[in-house]
């Protein structure tokens, strides 16, 4: 007598693409959002009519909608680059010698459109084609400060200070280029590690151009709005005193400005608009904001430790902002 094994136990094609028992999505997320607004459009109405929440909505909406333009186009030229240009390209254009590759990988920011989300990916892909390190770091720290859509934007936000623009890319091109030569002269090769590859190779051109502009739209789009909520806050909600305490004392200043954009994590696209936002405090402060924001934040961090790991990020992000802290003050003392 032959026996024969029992065949495994297949699951039901509809179990598996239809799951029994409640799942938490987006969508019911935002129906659940929006029936709780119209429950309560009453309280919101009222809340809104509020003459500070009236400044606050003014403020926000300024912020964003001037910003927004500047974010999109950004995105896309960003997305261009990374997908379409051969990384290879950067290797070939730079010379040799890293201490003459430093100065031509800092100019090739100004003219190569990215926010600072795009800049850490891309100079990871400069080290993995074997550009010397000191080089890619220095156009992460110049590209999303001194591109051309960033200059304009900061043109557009300061109308009355043109010589806003000259100093932001005087000041981030020099904390770009000394932060290339201190790691060319004192880096560790095991302080930084070797960067994965990117997440969209093998894919085609088409795939990953919309999957980096989705990447960045979602990551800076959110920044930008974060970064409005607080201007706005700021301006509406902080009493005035507490701000000009600050904003009168020189040292204060520039130091709370450049933590703030530490910590507000705004796309280099948009910031320039949240700064021009801080009238109370004085031009060299805000540059600080302008120069320490796509150099170094909350995000930057999270995303340079990630691409070059944590050794190299705990290193290279304090000497970052100190670097760009004296250098906006000695450059806003010459040129604002």
């Amino acid at each position: 007598m032959t026996t024969s094994k029992a065949a495994p136990r297949r699951v039901d094609d509809r179990e598996a693409e239809d799951p029994q028992g409640w799942q938490f999505n987006s969508p019911l997320v935002l129906t659940m959002l929006l029936l709780l607004v119209v429950v309560l459009q009453g309280p919101i109405r009222r809340a809104l009519s509020a003459p500070v929440m009236q400044s606050w909505m003014t403020v926000f909406v300024a912020v964003f909608v001037q910003a927004l333009p500047f974010l999109v186009l950004g995105v896309l030229l960003s997305a261009i680059i990374a997908v379409f240009v051969p990384t290879s390209f950067f290797a070939r254009a730079l010379p040799r010698r890293t201490a003459l590759a430093v100065p031509v990988a800092g100019m090739a920011g100004a003219v190569l459109p990215g926010c600072e989300c795009a800049s850490v990916p891309v100079a990871g892909a400069l080290v993995r084609r074997g550009v010397t390190p000191a080089a890619a770091l220095a156009f992460l720290l110049s590209a999303p400060a001194i591109n051309p859509i960033v200059l304009t934007a900061t043109a557009v936000a300061f109308p009355r200070n043109p010589e806003m623009v000259l100093a932001r890319f005087a000041a981030s091109l020099l904390v770009a280029c000394a932060m290339g030569w201190l790691w060319h002269r004192l880096g560790r090769a095991d302080w930084l590690r070797p960067p994965d590859h990117p997440s969209f190779d093998g894919l085609g051109k088409g795939v990953a151009f919309w999957g980096s502009v989705r990447h960045d739209v979602m990551h800076a789009g959110g920044f930008l709005v974060v970064g409005a909520i607080a201007a706005a806050t700021l301006k509406a909600v902080v009493p005035a005193g507490w701000l000009h305490a600050a904003a009168n004392n020189p040292v204060v200043a520039v130091l709370a400005l450049a933590t703030l954009a530490v910590v507000l994590s705004i796309c280099s696209e948009a910031d320039a608009f949240v700064a021009a936002s801080l009238s109370q405090f004085p031009l060299t402060a805000r540059l600080a904001f302008l120069v320490v924001g796509p150099m170094i934040d909350l995000k930057l961090f999270a995303m340079q430790a990630a691409t070059f790991g944590r050794g190299f990020a705990l290193r290279f992000a304090p000497a970052t902002f100190t670097l760009a802290v004296l250098m906006s003050a000695l450059v806003g003392a010459v040129l604002l």
